[in-house]
């Protein structure tokens, strides 16, 4: 949750608080289209859609219209064509927390709304070094650290969508075989809204003078107790092996014979020694940078909403 010293910051709603907001916001989305955006073990249902989400994309919708017109009144003062720049959003947690399905049913309902249907979400993980670049810098073990991350391409892509250049690249990155793909990439046309989700996008740092972050529009945070989240984690590391990890092609293929028990002994390994590590060292601390911080109980569902004041 928001600490204390960052609350006064933020206006908090519960469930009900926040799902009165959605005024008269048509939920768009149906079961079958909802079971394509769940993450594994993700338990999202369309209650969970309406009462959280269409609240936030009304808001952000609000929010894209503001910054659009901002651009024309600009672009009337200087006398020039008001340019096509996306609203950029970025999306931030923990992994096994469930940024990745919150960031699709976002892009889901965003793209249904008339004023800006070219919607487009990008991970981090595609901007990760590539597992052979990883082990060269002895970086295998801190994967999804800070300086496992080409900060610097990921930069110039955010740079150049921003700068509403026709067609920029991103890198692909496979669950599968747990690395960049080479010969893959993703090409982004000059969205209406560019969505970002990843680990590390809210993080600032002093190798730089510049920031992902400094190119965001809006930002959410995904937010739960730590205890929750390893559950999760360790939750979805059993359903893996049962399944992902059964390809012959897995990275993690080695994993797939392991008991249940031998399983849920690794995969609390993991989490000590790199995610919850990466999670209170480098993710969570960016919480309070957030635009919007989401908060969910241990039973996924949000029922916290904090939102910053303007």
């Amino acid at each position: 949750m928001i600490s204390p010293d960052d609350q006064e910051r933020y206006l908090k709603f519960d469930r009900e608080q926040w799902s009165v907001l959605r005024a008269q916001t048509p939920l768009t989305l149906n079961e079958k289209e909802l079971e394509a955006l769940r993450g594994i073990n993700d338990r999202i249902d369309l209650d969970e859609v309406a009462t959280i989400y269409l609240p936030l994309t009304r808001l952000l919708n609000l929010y894209v219209a503001a910054t659009q017109n901002l651009h024309r009144v600009s672009a009337t003062f200087l006398g020039t064509m008001a340019p096509k720049m996306p609203y950029v959003i970025g999306i931030a947690g923990s992994v096994a927390v469930g940024k990745s399905t919150s960031a699709r049913i976002l892009q889901s309902l965003l793209m249904r709304w008339p004023e800006h249907p070219r919607v487009e979400l990008v991970t981090t993980d595609g901007f990760l070094f590539p597992n052979a670049e990883l082990e060269k810098r002895g970086l295998t073990n801190r994967k999804g650290f800070p300086e496992s991350y080409d900060t610097k391409k990921l930069l110039q892509f955010v740079r150049d969508v921003k700068a509403g250049t026709p067609e920029v690249a991103a890198p692909v990155y496979s669950h599968v075989i747990y690395d960049v793909l080479p010969d893959r990439e993703e090409i982004v046309r000059q969205p209406d809204i560019l969505m970002i989700e990843g680990l590390n996008v809210l993080q600032v740092g002093n190798s730089t003078s510049e920031f992902v972050s400094d190119y965001f529009d809006f930002s959410i945070y995904i937010d739960a107790l730590e205890t929750d989240i390893e559950n999760w984690f360790l939750e979805r590391f059993q359903t893996l092996r049962r399944t992902i990890f059964q390809d012959p092609n897995s990275f993690f293929k080695h994993f797939a014979d392991l008991t249940e028990e031998q399983a849920a002994a690794l995969a609390h390994e993991i989490w000590v020694g790199i995610n919850g590590k990466n999670l209170k060292e480098n993710i969570e601390p960016t919480r309070a940078r957030a635009s919007l911080v989401l908060h969910k109980g241990a039973d996924h569902r949000v029922n916290a909403v904090h939102l910053r004041k303007l």
